[in-house]
């Protein structure tokens, strides 16, 4: 009993030692890895002033594609639908009757009016025989013309107003609104729908007074769009305003062929295939710390590094633009800052 007492003992006292070992080893390791400290420490840096200058790069704009055309169908008669001939996706031609408003009553005037124009035309011959006998008077005989080229006059206006109750297509696409059914009662300049032509788009995008000089009506642009990223469409300056807004930019239409189905609202790009030079914030790419997607600079400000977000544009190769985030004068850190933190002291490199 006494032996196996001395050996647990004497596994304890080896297990205590063993333990104290291994926490004077840890303290040396910790002691050893530990950081030194750095708060005085003076890191020298390359640095640069942030200036304006002229940005070159290839005159790109972005817009949403318009429909060549749109109109209504508007009510040339009033009355009730007989019958419509359209349904929303429906094709429809320049021209086509779509609508057919009820006309019978007009018809049932014009057939009356007709038979008095016959009539009239009899009585016109006979003054006119009976005045060559001095049987008639010469008011007579114009009383009774009056009234005959009254009468043809009346019978064209109710053919036109028959013809107003066929409704045609005021252009050639296809239906996106249908306001109209049978069996509903129309008045005179309603609208009964909407057609929309998109065999050809237009985009419409604002041209800087520098650039629009560069620009000719009838000039051939590129077009493309991340929906078809592959196809590169080829488009054509239709217009150009000759009036610019406040800020001295002008309205330039472009035109191109919709040969890819494309839809109207979508957005796309285009590219005037020239150079355009524009007064930009510039920093060197080497100062920012992360990529354009989170960028940020350290600006020196009395030998201390400030970290500063920025929001960056074009990407200039050797230059990044910034939109905001720094001004003219200021001084961004080029290199040394891996080893750089808020409030670092720094030492600029000549």
């Amino acid at each position: 009993m006494k032996r196996k007492l001395i050996i647990i003992g004497s596994i304890a006292v080896i297990g205590i030692l063993i333990g104290f070992r291994l926490v004077a080893n840890k303290s040396k390791i910790d002691a050893k890895n530990k950081v030194p400290e750095t708060k005085n420490v003076t890191i020298p840096v390359t640095v640069a002033e942030v200036k304006e200058g002229l940005a070159d790069q290839q005159l790109v704009k972005t817009g949403s594609l318009i429909p060549f055309k749109q109109a209504d169908i508007t009510a040339t008669s009033a009355g009730k639908v007989l019958s419509v001939k359209y349904e929303l996706g429906t094709y429809v031609t320049q021209g086509a009757p779509v609508v057919k408003v009820d006309s019978r009553l007009k018809e049932l005037s014009l057939e009356a009016t007709e038979l008095n124009i016959n009539k009239l035309k009899k009585d016109t011959d006979r003054y006119s025989k009976l005045l060559a006998g001095n049987a008639a008077t010469e008011i007579q005989v114009n009383d009774t013309k009056y009234n005959y080229e009254n009468a043809l006059n009346q019978a064209q206006q109710i053919k036109q107003q028959i013809g107003d109750a066929t409704i045609e297509a005021p252009i050639s696409g296809r239906v996106i609104k249908k306001d109209i059914e049978p069996g509903e009662y129309v008045n005179v300049g309603a609208s009964l729908g909407t057609i929309l032509d998109v065999s050809r788009l237009k985009v419409q995008v604002m041209i800087s007074e520098n650039d629009v000089y560069k620009l000719k009506e009838g000039q051939h642009v590129q077009v493309s769009t991340e929906v078809y990223q592959d196809k590169k469409m080829d488009g054509v300056i239709s217009y150009i305003a000759p009036q610019g807004d406040e800020s001295h930019n002008y309205p330039v239409e472009i035109v191109i062929k919709n040969s890819v189905g494309l839809r109207a609202g979508t957005f796309v790009t285009v590219s005037f295939l020239q150079k355009t030079s524009q007064q930009a914030l510039l920093i060197p790419r080497s100062a920012l710390v992360e990529s354009v997607r989170n960028p940020y600079v350290y600006v020196v400000e009395n030998n201390v590094a400030k970290q500063r977000k920025i929001e960056v544009g074009r990407d200039l190769g050797d230059q990044i633009e910034v939109l905001s985030g720094l001004k003219t004068g200021e001084t961004v850190i080029t290199t040394g800052q891996i080893n750089l933190s808020e409030g670092a002291t720094v030492q600029i490199a000549k």
